[in-house]
């Protein structure tokens, strides 16, 4: 394989730490972390990458933040390879400060993208969209099962889906997918953007508005409520970490055919589950039943949202391969490793004036 320089924006997050874990252990490639490091959880994951990481040199971890242009073109300009996960994640947040989920969402990805294109290199870039830019899906044929939301459409939500933004978490991740998709057609970046459903697994941080399935999980293991909101019957599809790790590969692997493409990415109908359905099966496999209270529904919330990934599969013959029950399974067993990491607390934000001091660290 020849040699690759990997920059992945958010790389301390849940996947950014584990797709760099993955490019430490099966390439040679030298590994550029660029993180603000305001996330919960990302200290523990920075460390767990320096073990990876060992003696060698191929990892280096740089603080700092996507808004800020010139530290970007300086991560990017030797790049063969971006990956852009850093995001305002929440739509909560995108409401109680839409600027701010603004400059991050689409003025970091466009200084991304700049970088990209001046460097000159034409870097394989891929970008982590939501499937938030589909909007609300209220138009969808529902029925009412005693667990579930059930849709006389059993194909899922393709690409052709129309766009229909809706919370300005959505408009801006929207903006920043159609950049990104832009930028390949006008300037011959090769380009792929994924529109992802739901993500879990092992070293994830979940909270209530992001990584709900960890947030659900561990709350059940540690005997602390959670809210739901809405009546539970919402369903959405559930993909393991691993398996969207092998749907990164099968991209950059095959970038002749996805390089200026937009895939949905998720665990599809099998792996399909309804608010209520999973705490079943937590309860089931944890052995302790989760406490919940249910409040009114939130605002842009899609009762029912399951992914139909048959563009990817046609394009890179990639498919889901680890059922929610073993996701469950999975992530328990990690979590009773490695139970200490949430007995202490963890500030959920790390002012930027505070990450000023200390642009960069290598490792």
């Amino acid at each position: 394989m020849p040699f690759h320089s990997v920059v992945i924006f958010g790389g301390a997050g849940f996947i950014g730490s584990n797709w760099a874990s993955r490019l430490l252990k099966t390439t040679e490639a030298r590994v550029h972390i660029f993180d603000n490091l305001s996330r919960r959880g990302v200290q523990h994951n920075v460390s767990w990458l320096r073990r990876v990481a060992g003696d060698s040199d191929r990892l280096q971890i740089t603080v700092g933040d996507v808004r800020d242009a010139t530290l970007v073109h300086r991560a990017v300009q030797p790049a063969t390879e971006v990956y852009n996960f850093a995001a305002q994640v929440a739509v909560t947040t995108s409401i109680d400060d839409p600027r701010e989920d603004f400059e991050i969402n689409v003025g970091g990805t466009l200084n991304i993208l700049e970088a990209a294109r001046k460097s000159g290199r034409k870097p394989f870039l891929l970008f982590t969209s939501t499937n938030k830019v589909y909007g609300q899906l209220g138009s969808r044929n529902l029925t009412i099962a005693p667990t579930r939301y059930r849709c006389a459409d059993q194909r899922g939500v393709s690409e052709s889906q129309p766009l229909d933004f809706y919370s300005p978490y959505g408009c801006s991740k929207g903006a920043a997918d159609q950049y990104v998709h832009d930028y390949s057609r006008i300037f011959g970046l090769p380009t792929v953007v994924f529109r992802m459903s739901c993500i879990a697994g092992p070293r994830q941080f979940g909270t209530e508005d992001q990584g709900w399935v960890a947030h659900f999980l561990y709350s059940a293991l540690q005997g602390r409520p959670v809210i739901i909101y809405g009546d539970g019957r919402q369903v959405r599809d559930v993909l393991y970490i691993e398996d969207l790790l092998q749907a990164f590969e099968s991209v950059r692997d095959r970038v002749e055919t996805t390089g200026g493409e937009v895939y949905n990415v998720g665990g599809g109908l099998e792996n399909s589950t309804s608010l209520l359905e999973i705490i079943s099966e937590m309860e089931r496999v944890t052995g302790k039943k989760l406490q919940y209270t249910m409040d009114l529904p939130r605002s842009g919330d899609q009762p029912f949202y399951v992914t139909d990934f048959s563009k990817l599969h046609r394009h890179t013959d990639w498919q889901p391969k680890v059922s929610v029950p073993r996701i469950l399974e999975n992530m328990s067993a990690w979590w009773k490793a490695n139970r200490d990491l949430f007995t202490a607390f963890v500030p959920a934000r790390v002012p930027i004036s505070a990450l000023q001091h200390a642009p960069e660290v290598a490792s």
